[in-house]
Formats: C-alpha cells, sequence, structure tokens
C-alpha cells in the first residue's frame, strides 16, 4: 500500500504487478478482515499523543513529535456496537493514490470491514495482560497490520499500533489534518534505515511511557501487565524491534518480520528473546547473494538468548501484512505464490505462539520443529545454511 521505486530501501509495501483495470474490478464488494481465532470481543481505540520533549526527526520546526496510535483490546461485548473503520476516507484517498490503485473507489480502504469495536470498554483483571507493540512498514500506516492486532486481542493482549509520523503515506489527526511522507525525501540518505529506526525506537519507549507511567493516557491501561511487554513489526518496523529493545529493557521479546536490521546489535549482544519470520527469498541463510540481505546472518551471533529463525515457503515481503487479503478480494494480483488467507494464518499463528511463549510463560511445539499443519513454515539453520 505505499510507493516502491526509491524508497524501496526500507522495505516498502508495494504491489510489484499491474493493478486489474477499473472493468474486472467492477463493482466488487468492500473487503473484510478474517475473524479473529480468540474468544474475547476486541475493542479499539485511538489516540493522540504529543512528545514535547523531542523536536520531530522529519519536519524543520516541529519542536515535538505527535504521533497517533490505535489500541486493540479484550473488550466487554457491546450491545450496540459499531465495528471500527480501517481508516479514515482522506487516508484511503492518499494510500489508494499512492499505490497506483487505479479503478478503486478513493474510499474503498475506509470501508474494509474490520472485527473491533470502536471504544469498548476495556475488560480483564488489573494488571493481568500483556503488551504487545506493532510497528508498521515504511510508508505503511497502523492500519495494515490490523488483522495481526486483532487476533493477538482476542487471544488476551493489548495491542498498540504506531502510525510513525512522516513515515506514513498518510496519517489522519483529530479534527481532519493529514500528514504526508516528509521521510520519503530523506530515503537516499547513506544513514536513513538507521535514522528510521532510531526515530521509531524513540517513538516506542514514549509509548510506554505515556501507557504504563504513573499517570497513563488510556482509561484501560490498569489492564497491562508492565512487566509483559513485546514487541513486533513488519520490514522497517521490525528492524525497529531490536532497535527499541536495545533502547528499552522493558520490552522483554521481539519479532522481525521480513525486515533488514538496518543497526547492527551492540557488541554485548542482545539477550531477551526474538523471532525472525521471512520470506524465502531475501532471507534464507547462505542463499544467492542477488538481492538477498544479509543483516540477519550478520545480526543472529548477536542474539544470544531464546531464537528461531523461520522462513515462509511461497511467502513475499508482504504477505505478514494485510495487504495480501485486501488486494485478492480487490481483484488484485499481489505478486505472491501464497493467498492472503494463509499467509495471515500462518502471521497469527507463529507471532501469538512466540508471545505466548515468552510474555505468558506457556510451552508452544509450534516453535521447536516444524509443523505438519504449517508445512510451509521451515526452520533455517546458519551453521547449515539451510532451512527444513
Amino acid at each position: 500500500m505505499a510507493r516502491g521505486g526509491a524508497f524501496a530501501l526500507a522495505g516498502l509495501l508495494t504491489f510489484s504487478v499491474p493493478v486489474f483495470p477499473a472493468a474486472a474490478i467492477g463493482s466488487t464488494a468492500a473487503p473484510r478482515l478474517p475473524e479473529p481465532t480468540g474468544s474475547r470481543t476486541v475493542g479499539v481505540t485511538s489516540l493522540h499523543l504529543k512528545d514535547a520533549s523531542r523536536p520531530d526527526p522529519w519536519v524543520t520546526g516541529a519542536t515535538s513529535r505527535e504521533l497517533m496510535v490505535s489500541l486493540w483490546y479484550p473488550a466487554a461485548k457491546p450491545r450496540d456496537g459499531h465495528r471500527a473503520p480501517y481508516v479514515t476516507p482522506k487516508e484511503s484517498e492518499l494510500l489508494v493514490k499512492d499505490a497506483g490503485l487505479t479503478g478503486v473507489p478513493s474510499d474503498m480502504l475506509s470501508k474494509i470491514q474490520t472485527n473491533a469495536f470502536s471504544d469498548a470498554v476495556p475488560a480483564g483483571g488489573k494488571h493481568a495482560l500483556p503488551l504487545v507493540v506493532l510497528s508498521p512498514g515504511f510508508g505503511s500506516p497502523r492500519s495494515s497490520l490490523t488483522s495481526l492486532a486483532e487476533d493477538l486481542a482476542s487471544r488476551g493482549n493489548v495491542v498498540v499500533g504506531i502510525d510513525h509520523t512522516y513515515e506514513s503515506v498518510a496519517t489522519a489527526f483529530p479534527g481532519g489534518r493529514i500528514t504526508t511522507c516528509a521521510a520519503c525525501e530523506h530515503s537516499k540518505d547513506t544513514d536513513f534505515g538507521e535514522q528510521v529506526v532510531r526515530s521509531r525506537a524513540a517513538d516506542v519507549s514514549f509509548i510506554l511511557d505515556r501507557l504504563t507511567g504513573s499517570k497513563p493516557t488510556w482509561k484501560g491501561a490498569a489492564l497491562i501487565d508492565r512487566s509483559r511487554i513485546g514487541m513486533a513489526g513488519q520490514s522497517v518496523g521490525g528492524a525497529s524491534s531490536i532497535a527499541a529493545m536495545v533502547k528499552d529493557s522493558r520490552i522483554r521479546a521481539g519479532v522481525n518480520m521480513d525486515g533488514t536490521t538496518f543497526a547492527p546489535i551492540p557488541k554485548q549482544g542482545l539477550s531477551r528473546p526474538f523471532l525472525f519470520l521471512g520470506s524465502p527469498t531475501m532471507h534464507t541463510p547462505g542463499g544467492s547473494p542477488q538481492g538477498k540481505d544479509g543483516s540477519w546472518e550478520r545480526d543472529w551471533a548477536g542474539l544470544t538468548g531464546w531464537k528461531r529463525w523461520l522462513v515462509v515457503t511461497g511467502a513475499e515481503h508482504a504477505s505478514f501484512t494485510d495487504v495480501p487479503l485486501l488486494a485478492e478480494q480487490l481483484g488484485i494480483d499481489h505478486g505472491a505464490a501464497m493467498t492472503g488467507a494463509r499467509s495471515t494464518q500462518i502471521t497469527r499463528a507463529y507471532v501469538a505462539a512466540f508471545f505466548a511463549r515468552h510474555l505468558r510463560q506457556k510451552t508452544q511445539p509450534l516453535l521447536d520443529k516444524p509443523s505438519a499443519r504449517y508445512p510451509e513454515v521451515k526452520f533455517c539453520s546458519v551453521s547449515s545454511k539451510a532451512c527444513r
């Protein structure tokens, strides 16, 4: 859902094949996200946060860093609740235009049917629920990870998704203000990737302060167990998981979904649990050097705690997001051999298992060896340069 070209360095989501003509799309109904697999009703709310302690890294003269976040959480089922919008109509317009989706109505993404109820009453015991932070790919909104967020919340987690302002094609603020991708103008900087993950790590620490500090911003913050915090991200959002964990010891476990890790792990290493979950083209150890990302092999030794390296046969870069789900329902070939429904099943299953193991201390055989249920998922070894 974002442009490629020069910005591919940071791992943007992109439709790499031509979009179907308008006549082929016709009057396709609004896409819908698959139902979450957990037993809990899911609520969602948005927060506008302002960090006055630092200037915005991308816009000269912006003396504070403003962020929009969404919180998905277990909720009491409302009697007459409204399902939350995926994005606003204006965000949809900008995202559709940026992706070059000819023939798709400009407001189509705002009509996507989600599963979370807007501003539903939070439910759960005091300090009983783990908190999982989600960071999207560069150029993409926080909504691009909604299907994963809803599923994690349905399993009993509080999930916070971050729109890293000026790094997304479109971010809507209260009152109708929209920010666009000012950071895209810096994409040719030699240290651009490091700039992004450094900024995102600061965003995450600020948000954790606001959710778990003495005066939390969110009315449901008492649900959060501050000792059980994890983070996952796709593309540069996944790379930011490592950067955020290095910066902030409150994050106990992290997941990188197909992201180049621009900033290397410090010499002292990172001893907390970490999962690499990626596509085979870029992230098979010892694979063809053409187009291959070697950052995971570089960082593997620096991960000194529990760790796994998994690749998903048939997956592409966007397979760990909502993009394939939505593209298929709009009649668009997204270029992956695997369907959006299957990639969503796999992403949900392995990310949920990881956080269940490391934030809830629940045994998860899925993470110990290949599974007959998910034969596409291969366990990789750096020493043997092979995945099985």
